[in-house]
């Protein structure tokens, strides 16, 4: 099932972060994707959205691989395909 508009509009005003590397390389995701962002994708975003804006740059160009506080979570498939997806060029 993939995210309604109202999901989809959330995510992306969410999204509008205090880096603007961080926006671009989202914005970019969002042109991508969206359209097809399953409700678990929606999950793993808002996941990665809660993250100072540091911790995320340091995730989306993968000078990190792992933030303590979603341990758990990232070792999950659904949370792997979105960050690939998100670090594609």
């Amino acid at each position: 099932m993939t995210l309604g508009n109202a999901e989809l509009y959330r995510l992306k005003s969410d999204a509008r972060r205090g880096l603007l590397e961080n926006d671009l390389i989202l914005q970019r995701f969002f042109e991508r994707y969206s359209a097809q962002l399953s409700l678990e994708d929606g999950k793993v975003l808002s996941l990665l959205l809660a993250l100072d804006d540091n911790d995320l740059m340091d995730l989306l160009i993968g000078r990190k691989d792992f933030v303590a506080s979603l341990e758990k979570e990232m070792q999950t498939v659904s949370f792997k395909t979105v960050l690939q997806k998100l670090r594609a060029k």
